[in-house]
């Protein structure tokens, strides 16, 4: 059951988490530096791109729902850069500006089509910012259907298991993207999105399905989540929930670049939930979505039209 255009128009997804500016530098590698045994990249095009919790948005956006995002930046370059990017994009943005936070940047350094070096720029964001992030997310949630919370491990998300707690009141589907070690902070959740080696950080490893199965659905109950949406690459994805589970396999096509693939995922299951369909009737699309992602260079994102063609 694919929603139309004008459900998924009507849908509406609160994207929360780190943002960061993604920036690209490519240029022609001619000759070694006589300084030190490293390529000289001549630098003829710069480019900007959205990225993190901010690129989850984007993805949102293309898909056709609305999508708000509420994220912490610094009160810099980058950050008004971000901000102006996300504006042009027609995504709702509500952005609170720490003066002592530098706004993230992932600077890559492309020479001949490939990924010479890349620079990280970022410190942690003040609580007493995060407070007001807090305030502007309870007057923002009853106007969404879904609430996204993805975590880059930036700590724009120090208060998520309040903020989990206010939207599930509120009667709301409610999805994270996950990092780090502790789960807990996000008990509660409809459905956690981590990957195989996220998963596998958090509960250990495994040596068949039924051991799989096993630790799924145990840490699913102890976090009292509605659903865990393992993404196995190769293998597809497979939803544990309270009716058991069910993989739907890879899509196969030329893989050419995974960067940005689970922002992909995630924001087409928000954006199928808030159009009401149920997670099983979105893992499938989601999973198509990822697929198609995959085919494209960089930070990319799918359209409706791609997606239900």
């Amino acid at each position: 059951m694919n929603p139309t255009k004008q459900q998924l128009a009507q849908a509406r997804v609160l994207v929360v988490g780190d943002a960061m500016l993604d920036r690209y530098w490519h240029g022609a590698v001619e000759r070694i530096s006589p300084e030190a045994p490293v390529p000289v990249v001549k630098v003829t095009r710069e480019e900007e791109r959205i990225g993190a919790a901010a690129n989850v948005a984007y993805n949102v956006s293309t898909l056709g729902a609305q999508a708000s995002f509420l994220g912490v930046v610094g009160d810099d370059e980058p950050g008004r850069l971000l901000e102006s990017l996300l504006k042009e994009t027609g995504i709702h943005t509500h952005l609170k500006r720490d003066p002592a936070l530098r706004t993230t940047v992932k600077l890559r350094v492309i020479g001949r089509q490939q990924q010479l070096l890349r620079m990280d720029f970022e410190n942690e964001p003040d609580h007493e910012v995060l407070a007001l992030q807090n305030e502007a997310f309870s007057a923002l949630v009853p106007e969404h259907d879904a609430v996204l919370f993805s975590d880059y491990g930036k700590g724009g998300l120090a208060h998520i298991p309040v903020m989990i707690a206010a939207a599930r009141a509120a009667g709301k589907v409610v999805l994270v993207d996950p990092k780090g070690h502790d789960y807990s902070r996000y008990r509660g959740a409809s459905v956690l999105t981590p990957n195989r080696a996220e998963l596998q950080d958090v509960v250990g490893r495994w040596s068949s399905e039924e051991e799989l199965r096993a630790k799924a659905q145990n840490l699913r109950a102890s976090l009292d989540l509605g659903a865990l949406l393992v993404t196995r690459s190769e293998e597809g994805m497979t939803l544990y929930d309270a009716q058991g589970d069910f993989t739907v396999k890879a899509q196969a096509r030329e893989v050419f670049d995974v960067t940005g693939a689970g922002d992909t995922v995630i924001a087409t299951l928000a954006a199928m939930a808030a159009a009401g369909l149920s997670l099983r009737d979105a893992v499938p699309i989601a999973n198509k979505a990822g697929g198609i992602v995959v085919g494209k260079f960089g930070t990319a994102t799918v359209s409706y039209e791609e997606l239900f063609a």
